[in-house]
């Protein structure tokens, strides 16, 4: 099988709040040392990871560092990662909308981008025109789109507004086009970014169940940017992980995912234990020790683990009930289970 996309140390540097490197002595620098004297960057010798959550000391910043891996043809990747990771910019690259500050990016056929609500899309023409546009950028006949068009246009679900100019659209309305046009125009490479999560449950299905034909039945490659792990594992067969700018982890998407979840799990205590004066409870009941039991070092979505509490009674015959609560990031409640009230002699239980 050939080789789809090729990054080749692929890195892209910012400076923060400005365009370019702020003084006329700076940037003549750079073009002095780039163009003539044929020398990297000075600049690309200073700047920091890309780390969203805590302040820097340089004005410079790398979005991406050294990204270099492969995607076969006809592969579909989940690029996964926190916001700020890096994800968006790896795309918009791949897209040609920015150019790497360092390092070189091979593609092998027609890119067909969906990066965010609008994309390619002219606010004051109409949904239609808007279609033959895109069809003509990616190189396409109008005789070519126009076969194309009614299948567009029924998948979409916009056929009502088709004449009408997208700026009236709602993000929704604009998303189902923009999706419909990306994947039907016949892209050898389809990238989609987060976008598919404005549009409704209904077409969310129905893009995901395209994205799986474009892969497998006609074979082309696929790159889909998700926090929803679900669709990310029911659409891709393999993953990148990015973390500040850098790829983390890279292999068969379940693995990704697992190493993915695993790694924003929060950092902390799993075996609590008290003494007997300040443990929490009552004055019948006083808790000993909570912890989590499991084989292995790593806890992840797949692995199986028991929940061991022990407890003091302090009151012969007391009725107990032991209750495990289950509650997901929203803070609601997913599953819970408990033991029968039985009777429980003084004395540690476990």
């Amino acid at each position: 099988m050939s080789t789809a996309i090729e990054f080749n140390h692929i890195s892209k540097q910012y400076r923060l709040g400005l365009v370019s490197t702020r003084t006329l002595s700076h940037d003549l620098n750079r073009w002095w040392t780039m163009n003539v004297l044929r020398k990297e960057d000075p600049y690309l010798k200073i700047g920091e990871t890309n780390d969203r959550s805590t302040k820097g000391n340089s004005e410079y910043v790398w979005a991406l560092r050294d990204i270099d891996f492969k995607i076969e043809q006809g592969d579909v990747v989940g690029i996964i990662g926190k916001n700020g990771a890096g994800k968006s910019t790896l795309l918009k690259l791949l897209s040609r909308v920015t150019a790497p500050t360092t390092g070189t990016i091979r593609a092998k056929g027609r890119i067909a981008s969906l990066l965010e609500v609008g994309t390619g899309f002219h606010p004051e023409m109409t949904g239609r025109e808007n279609i033959f546009m895109n069809g003509a950028i990616m190189g396409m006949t109008k005789q070519e789109i126009r076969a194309k068009l009614d299948e567009i246009v029924d998948f979409s679900g916009c056929e009502r507004y088709l004449d009408t100019p997208v700026k009236r659209y709602s993000s929704g309305m604009m998303v189902r086009l923009g999706f419909a046009v990306a994947a039907h125009l016949d892209p050898e490479i389809l990238v989609v970014d987060e976008v598919l999560a404005v549009g409704d449950a209904e077409f969310q299905k129905k893009a995901i169940g395209k994205m799986q034909d474009v892969s497998k039945g006609e074979g082309r490659t696929v790159l889909f940017v998700s926090h929803n792990m679900t669709a990310v594992k029911n659409l891709c067969k393999s993953g990148v992980m990015l973390q500040n700018g850098q790829v983390r982890f890279t292999g068969n998407i379940n693995d990704v995912v697992d190493y993915y979840l695993a790694d924003q799990t929060e950092k902390g205590i799993v075996n609590n234990e008290w003494t007997k004066e300040d443990a929490p409870g009552t004055d019948k009941i006083k808790v000993k020790s909570a912890y989590i039991q499991f084989e292995g070092n790593n806890l992840t979505v797949n692995t199986p683990f028991d929940v061991v509490t022990e407890f003091w009674n302090e009151e012969e015959g007391f009725p107990v009930n032991v209750s495990l609560h289950l509650y997901d990031v929203s803070g609601t409640c997913v599953f819970n289970i408990s033991t029968s009230n039985e009777p429980l002699k003084k004395g540690l239980h476990k």
